[in-house]
């Protein structure tokens, strides 16, 4: 039984379960379960079978592609308020997992068993709103990422990352090679030619960005 404060917390951060009719909502919390995950653990991986619906509180989680080589790219993540969209098509297409979720950082995470997951998506409104605007969001993130491998050069696809990011960004050269896809060599080798040219300060795990401008119109060419 989860306590009164993850109860409150979890309706804090899916407000779409307030909906619910207190019979309904008790009954799925009656059946949920707080895991607590430490940072730097795999959750899932690929070809492992899906073991019910994850309802983010805290933490972080990166869902990332590998390759036969070892180089990794990163699909997307999921904060607090979000759950994981591929653990969704798994669910729905009873299918096992096609990529590896890592945590960033520690996660507390209530998981929903598969029955409670199709359960709501066939009979609650706002939950099945839920999933299927997840699915239009990610949808769209993986667009960006694919047209990003396709037709920016790597150089690009950095300087926009660090546009985007806050400033000073706290990542190892090894942690951005692997959301780009890419080898660290190369990453570190672009870095310091950004350094070079005064768009960043780079310290140790540290990037600062000293002219965002400069980097934004060259993401931009």
């Amino acid at each position: 039984m989860l306590s009164s404060d993850i109860r409150t917390r979890l309706l804090q951060q899916y407000p779409m379960l307030q909906e619910m009719p207190v019979e309904e909502l008790e009954a799925i919390i009656a059946q949920a379960r707080l895991v607590q995950v430490p940072a730097a653990t795999i959750m899932f991986d690929e070809n492992q079978p899906c073991q019910g619906f994850p309802l983010l509180l805290s933490g972080r989680l990166r869902v990332i592609k590998s390759a036969a080589s070892g180089r990794e790219l990163q699909l997307y993540r999921v904060v607090p308020g979000e759950s994981c969209i591929l653990t969704s098509s798994c669910l729905l297409g009873n299918t096992p997992y096609q990529a590896r979720g890592i945590t960033d950082e520690a996660v507390e995470v209530i998981m929903l068993p598969a029955t409670v997951f199709h359960s709501l998506l066939a009979k609650n409104n706002a939950f099945r709103h839920y999933v299927f605007q997840l699915f239009t969001e990610r949808l769209t993130d993986m667009m960006e990422l694919v047209t990003a491998v396709a037709f920016q050069k790597l150089d690009q696809r950095l300087a926009a990352l660090l546009v985007n990011r806050p400033s000073p960004l706290n990542v190892t050269h090894q942690a951005l090679a692997d959301e780009l896809g890419s080898a660290r060599e190369m990453v570190s080798r672009l870095l310091k030619s950004f350094a070079s040219q005064g768009w960043v300060r780079l310290g140790r795990e540290q990037i600062t960005v000293t002219d965002r401008d400069a980097l934004k119109r060259f993401a931009t060419l």
